[in-house]
């Protein structure tokens, strides 16, 4: 881990809090910054977990808005742009940039297959027009496209890309990512792959990016605080209480419905509604109910 740079850290891929008239929840958005704030993690909204993909633009805009209300002085701001139409990425970008967001993630367009070329020229493009620093986000599972590594090494040089949140399930590509940026004082390399958290920190990467933090960011505190302590056992420990809850919301389900799971969850601990934005719906309340039992015993167990 490297102390000093100003994007490092836990940052959570924030849920969408949403009212039931599918707006944002503005005391909601309160709750959760603050039990981020309580962990010294930052906030990413508007992410993958963030349902970024089904959001309109006017409610994109509303969390943005509340973002930068509800955003602590001296904190890192983070938001997703995302979009298959560059044009619309760029002017998020700039409506980011008006309301205290401090970077921007992209992911590739995921309509059309790209060569590597077409790859490189669209997040040169994007980099060159955005007024915020821009990190590459790979995440095969939904754009359906890897980003090479030597490509994203290239990118790394442009002056607006500073860094990498890769969510690729590989143990190869982790290995290979941190042998070429750990030791990068210019660009940065954040995992979205939750089960190699504690094993990316202790290699070097520069932090997280795990959705479980929204129901238990203490886990990721309590990691990224071992790990600069040098205690590898006290952070492997924190990865199994990362890979049980990460489970308890994940296992079984596709990702569109642990999403519904993940808001479910963190509902009964009072800090959003399970409201999520179609197509994505609720699993009804038998699911729900076994969910927070489950909750319960890993929270409360027998002789804890």
């Amino acid at each position: 881990m490297k102390k000093n740079k100003k994007f490092s850290g836990v940052i959570v891929p924030a849920v969408t809090p949403l009212t039931k008239q599918l707006q944002i929840d503005v005391a909601a958005v309160a709750n959760l910054f603050n039990s981020f704030y309580q962990h010294n993690i930052s906030p990413f909204i508007l992410g993958t977990t963030g349902e970024s993909a089904s959001l309109p633009a006017d409610v994109k805009e509303q969390y943005v808005k509340a973002a930068a209300k509800h955003k602590q002085a001296g904190t890192v701001l983070y938001a997703g742009i995302s979009s298959n139409i560059l044009n619309e990425s760029i002017y998020f970008a700039k409506y980011c940039a008006d309301n205290a967001v401090d970077a921007v993630a992209a992911t590739l367009p995921s309509y059309y297959v790209l060569t590597e070329t077409q790859m490189k020229i669209y997040f040169e493009t994007l980099a060159d027009a955005s007024p915020l620093p821009v990190i590459i986000y790979n995440i095969p599972a939904t754009t359906h496209m890897s980003i090479p590594l030597q490509l994203i090494d290239e990118l790394s040089h442009h002056s607006n890309i500073i860094a990498t949140k890769d969510s690729e399930r590989s143990d190869e590509r982790l290995a290979q990512s941190l042998a070429l940026w750990k030791d990068r004082e210019d660009f940065g390399h954040f995992l979205g792959w939750a089960a190699k958290s504690a094993e990316a920190l202790i290699g070097g990467s520069d932090g997280l990016i795990p959705s479980t933090g929204n129901l238990m960011p203490e886990i990721y505190e309590d990691m990224l605080q071992a790990v600069d302590a040098g205690d590898h056992a006290k952070a492997f420990e924190m990865q199994k209480l990362s890979d049980v809850y990460g489970n308890l919301y994940q296992g079984g389900k596709t990702l569109g419905e642990s999403l519904w799971a993940l808001k479910a969850v963190m509902q009964y601990k009072g800090i959003c509604d399970d409201v999520v934005m179609p197509p994505l719906q609720t699993l009804g309340e038998e699911e729900k109910s076994n969910l927070i039992n489950a909750f319960k015993k890993l929270s409360n167990p027998v002789g804890g």
